[in-house]
C-alpha cells in the first residue's frame, strides 16, 4: 500500500495568481502577513497581491527582509514578527527561501521556542500546533518548496531543516507569469534543482508508482525546456513547462524524498555559501557516477528522456552516457561543473565529507549506501571534474 500527500489545493497555470481572491474569500481573512524580498517588490511582482488585498480591505503586515539561504537568526526574527502582528493568514511569495521562512514562521508562531529548537540534526522539541494557514507562491521553477513540508536553514558549516506535516501549505499557487523576469543564472540553478528533485525521488528507495510517474514527467518537461528558458527568458512556453515540471518534481520528492546529491550539497551551502541549486548542480553527475550500479534500470528510462541511444549497449554504457548527460546539461545552462570553479581546495574535502556524513536522513534514501571513503571520493571527483566510470 502506498500513500501520497499534497497541499489541500494547488492552482497552477498562467493567470492562476488571480485565485488568491477566492482563497481570501473562502477563509474570510481580515489580516495577512506577506513575506517576500525587496527585489520582487522592485520588479512589481507583489503588486497584484497588494491590489487584491487592498480591494478586499485586508490589513497587510509586509515583511521584505527575506535573504537567500536564510540563517536561523533571520528565521527567528520572522517568527517574532508573525507572533507580534497576529495575522490570520501567512502568504509567502518568492524563491525557496521566502517560502521556507513563511512555512516555518506560520507554524512556529503557534508553538513555543524558535527555529533551532526544531531542527532535524540538533533540535529536540516537537511541534504540537498546526499554526496559521499558509498560501505559498513560487517565483522560481524551482525549489518545490510550495508543495513540501520542509524548511531549510543555514548553519555555520552545513544546513539543517525543520520537517513536519504542519509546514505543508494549505494553498499553493504556481503561476509561470511570475517567472518571466527571472535572470538566466537563477533560472538555471533553480531549474537544475527541480531536475535533481525529480531524479533523486525517481531513484529513491521510497519511490512509489505515483512518484515515479510524476518524476519521469517532470524530468521530461525540464530537459525539454530548461535551455530555452535560460537563454531566452521571454520564451513563455518554456517558462510554463519549467513551472509545471518543477511542480511535478516537488510533489514527487515530497513523497519519495531526495537523497545523496542533496545530502552532500548541504555542506557546500553551509561551508562555502554556494547557492542550493548550484550545489546540487555541481554534484549531481558525480554522485550518480558512484551510485549507478544500484539504479541502472531506472537510468535506462532517464536515457530515453535525454534521447540517448540504448540499442546494443550494456547497462554500464547506458549509465555512463546518462551521467555524462547530467554533466552536459549543467554545462549547457552555464553553471560550474567542478568544485574547483568555486575556489574550493583539495584540503577542504575531508571537512566536506565529515559534514556530508551527518545528513543521514537524506543519505538513507539512496539506492546505494554511502561510506565516508565513498563521499570523499565523490567530492574529490567533483573537485577534479572526473567521472571515474567513464
Amino acid at each position: 500500500m502506498y500513500q501520497f500527500i499534497s497541499p489541500k489545493k494547488i492552482y497552477h497555470g498562467k493567470g492562476s495568481l488571480s485565485r488568491l481572491d477566492n482563497i481570501l474569500a473562502e477563509l474570510n481573512i481580515k489580516t495577512v502577513f506577506l513575506l517576500t524580498d525587496p527585489i520582487l517588490e522592485e520588479l512589481g511582482l507583489i503588486l497584484p497581491i497588494l491590489e487584491i488585498l487592498k480591494e478586499k480591505e485586508i490589513r497587510v503586515y509586509l515583511n521584505k527582509n527575506v535573504v537567500p539561504e536564510p540563517p536561523v537568526e533571520v528565521g527567528n526574527r520572522v517568527v517574532e514578527e508573525v507572533r507580534k502582528s497576529k495575522p490570520e493568514l501567512v502568504i509567502g511569495i518568492g524563491g525557496g527561501s521566502a517560502l521556507d521562512l513563511a512555512k516555518a514562521a506560520a507554524v512556529l508562531a503557534a508553538n513555543e521556542g524558535y527555529i533551532e529548537d526544531y531542527l532535524n540534526l540538533s533540535g529536540g522539541k516537537k511541534l504540537t500546533e498546526k499554526g496559521l494557514p499558509k498560501v505559498l507562491i513560487p517565483t522560481t521553477s524551482g525549489t518545490g518548496a510550495e508543495v513540501t513540508d520542509i524548511a531549510v536553514f543555514s548553519l555555520e558549516d552545513t544546513k539543517d531543516v525543520i520537517t513536519h506535516e504542519f509546514l505543508l501549505a494549505d494553498y499553493a499557487i504556481i503561476d509561470p507569469v511570475l517567472t518571466y523576469t527571472l535572470p538566466a543564472r537563477v533560472t538555471a540553478a533553480s531549474g537544475i534543482d527541480a531536475f535533481t528533485h525529480a531524479l533523486e525521488s525517481y531513484t529513491s528507495v521510497n519511490a512509489t508508482p505515483v512518484t515515479e510517474t510524476l518524476a519521469l514527467e517532470a524530468m521530461s518537461r525540464i530537459v525539454g525546456s530548461i535551455r530555452r528558458a535560460v537563454w531566452n527568458g521571454q520564451d513563455q512556453e518554456a517558462r510554463e513547462q519549467m513551472a509545471l515540471g518543477s511542480l511535478l518534481a516537488g510533489l514527487s520528492f515530497y513523497n519519495a524524498g531526495v537523497a545523496g546529491v542533496h545530502g552532500l550539497a548541504y555542506p557546500l551551502g553551509g561551508l562555502f555559501k554556494i547557492p542550493h541549486g548550484e550545489s546540487n548542480a555541481v554534484l549531481m553527475a558525480y554522485v550518480y557516477d558512484y551510485i549507478w550500479p544500484a539504479c541502472k534500470d531506472k537510468l535506462g528510462k532517464v536515457a530515453e528522456i535525454f534521447h540517448l541511444p540504448t540499442e546494443g549497449k550494456s547497462e554500464r554504457e547506458i549509465a555512463q552516457a546518462v551521467v555524462q548527460g547530467f554533466l552536459d546539461l549543467v554545462r549547457d545552462v552555464g553553471l560550474p561543473t567542478t568544485l574547483a570553479d568555486y575556489q574550493i581546495q583539495l584540503e577542504d574535502i575531508n571537512r566536506l565529507a565529515e559534514n556530508g556524513m551527518k545528513q543521514k536522513r537524506l543519505l538513507d534514501r539512496s539506492p546505494m549506501p554511502f561510506t565516508f571513503e565513498a563521499i570523499q571520493g565523490i567530492y574529490r571527483n567533483a573537485f577534479e571534474g572526473v567521472l571515474v566510470n567513464k
